[in-house]
């Protein structure tokens, strides 16, 4: 359970720094940059200005949300200070008078935004040495708003969040490395020789810490079990809409500005009671669309820019915090919230579940629920193991027409090679379809409610986990509120696909 999070350290005053950030400050109230009073603003605003983290342009704060100051907390704390972070869970609502508050109404946007200078740096008031950042509690039925609740991250838990389990205990920890590793350092030096080329150079990929030679080799192995769907799931689109471009823009609409990416990730925030939980991070140098980590102990969700799009945002958010945060929450509540109690209780890897369920809400309540592109992954990933980049870059031309999204799609799975002339594939991303399918194929005999209250889980481990589990405060993401409704859209996503229960049968 996340109720609250205490994070205790010194805090620097870098004025440089102040330019660069804004605080969001009531829209009712007529701010006067010149008469900005320090104690208006948000501890945990504070921190995010003052601590030089520059990659993170904001920490959605929670509505009515209240912060208490304790120096003697943090002396207290640093001498029983370990290496691994230790994130102490308290009440979000109970009261405190320590601080001033900001009103509940703090707004997203342009247009109530206002930057803190001039007299802010001069002020004389001085930082307490401990922080409180206020989170949510969460509840399967209803959450509770009284018990004061603890939790301890381990080394597996803070990546948790991120990449879940991995295959025969594989550490998160080890996977996100290895995530980071296969990360080209160069690629937008080879872009351009690749561009420049016309398309017939193999890019050089170099890597700042590669990954070792036995573990890309236990990623290399590519998979062509649903090869056949992942190609007709194509055609289908590309009959419907005729290319997959003109199926992004009447799909997905256009690209979203920041502001309103702020906003939508502000809006579905208050629908899963987060909303302050979360640190968010825009950028444009992400692989892939979004990703949700634990960075310095905090659930950080960062997204690509470049691909947020009005229709598809909110099916990211589905997939990142409505599956991997609420499901990595309500894992910590559970006996198996550690390596020994998986093995303990002979879990299986959570994987292809857990990528399963996320890519499956992703294009939840969409209009044309086309699965393409855990498709194309899954195809572009296979059609890789064969082919040399040069290759793959024009063998997926069938399917996607803008060389940059073909560039992108060709990256991922060629990363973690060095010479690209030879064949060679990353075999992750094929675990998106791998998932959605077999949930697809079990899907009227899991009860998905109870999948995401056990945590990070495989839906083959649910029936006999379910008496063992505690379920008090596990927290449901609220799309999956409505049961009837929510089997309803896997049905619709089995038929705008071409699936047939017969055809899964058979393969799964």
């Amino acid at each position: 359970m996340l109720e609250s999070i205490r994070v205790t350290e010194k805090l620097r005053w870098p004025e440089l720094e102040l330019a660069k950030k804004s605080v969001l400050l009531n829209p009712s109230e007529k701010c006067d940059t010149s008469q900005a009073d320090l104690q208006q603003v948000s501890v945990s605003i504070l921190k995010e200005i003052f601590t030089g983290n520059n990659g993170y342009n904001v920490l959605l704060p929670a509505k009515g949300e209240k912060k208490r100051l304790s120096s003697s907390h943090h002396k207290k704390h640093r001498k029983s200070a370990k290496p691994s972070a230790v994130l102490r869970y308290k009440e979000r609502r109970t009261s405190s008078s320590s601080v001033p508050m900001v009103d509940k109404d703090w707004c997203l946007g342009s247009g109530h935004t206002a930057l803190l200078m001039g007299n802010l740096v001069a002020s004389d008031s001085k930082f307490p040495l401990g922080i409180s950042v206020v989170g949510s509690g969460i509840g399967l039925s209803q959450r509770p708003k009284s018990k004061i609740k603890r939790l301890y991250f381990s080394s597996l838990q803070r990546s948790s969040l991120s990449v879940g389990q991995g295959r025969d205990g594989e550490s998160n920890t080890r996977r996100l490395c290895i995530l980071t590793a296969v990360k080209p350092s160069n690629v937008e030096k080879e872009k351009i020789k690749f561009f420049k080329s016309e398309f017939t150079y193999n890019p050089q990929f170099e890597y700042a810490n590669p990954a070792l030679p036995n573990v890309l080799a236990r990623h290399s192995i590519a998979s062509d079990k649903f090869l056949p769907q992942a190609i007709k799931i194509m055609k289908m689109a590309l009959k419907k809409y005729g290319s997959y471009e003109k199926f992004e823009q009447a799909t997905g609409g256009n690209l979203l500005t920041k502001s309103r990416i702020w906003f939508y990730v502000k809006k579905y925030m208050e629908r899963e009671d987060c909303l302050g939980d979360i640190a968010v991070h825009l950028t444009d140098d992400l692989l892939s669309r979004a990703s949700m980590t634990i960075v310095n102990g905090r659930p950080t969700l960062t997204i690509n820019v470049s691909t947020a799009r009005e229709h598809w945002l909110e099916g990211m958010l589905r997939h990142e915090i409505g599956t991997h945060y609420l499901r990595g929450l309500n894992n910590n509540l559970q006996p198996w919230c550690n390596w020994n109690g998986r093995k303990k209780y002979g879990l299986k890897p959570i994987n292809p579940t857990e990528e399963g369920l996320a890519s499956i809400h992703s294009v939840l309540f969409h209009k044309d629920p086309f699965l393409w592109r855990a498709a194309l992954l899954y195809y572009t990933v296979y059609q890789a193991s064969h082919m040399s980049f040069r290759e793959l870059f024009l063998d997926i031309g069938k399917f996607v027409e803008n060389p940059n999204t073909r560039w992108d799609y060709c990256v991922r799975a060629k990363r973690g090679q060095t010479d690209t002339s030879q064949p060679g594939c990353f075999s992750k991303d094929q675990v998106y379809l791998d998932g959605i399918l077999k949930i697809l194929r079990h899907r009227g005999n899991i009860d998905f409610q109870l999948l995401t209250a056990l945590g990070k889980v495989s839906y083959e481990d649910v029936d006999r986990l379910k008496v063992i589990a505690l379920l008090q405060n596990a927290q449901i993401p609220y799309f999956m509120q409505d049961q009837s409704r929510y089997l309803e859209q896997l049905d619709k996503i089995m038929e705008v696909n071409g699936l047939t229960d017969c055809e899964l049968q058979i393969l799964v």
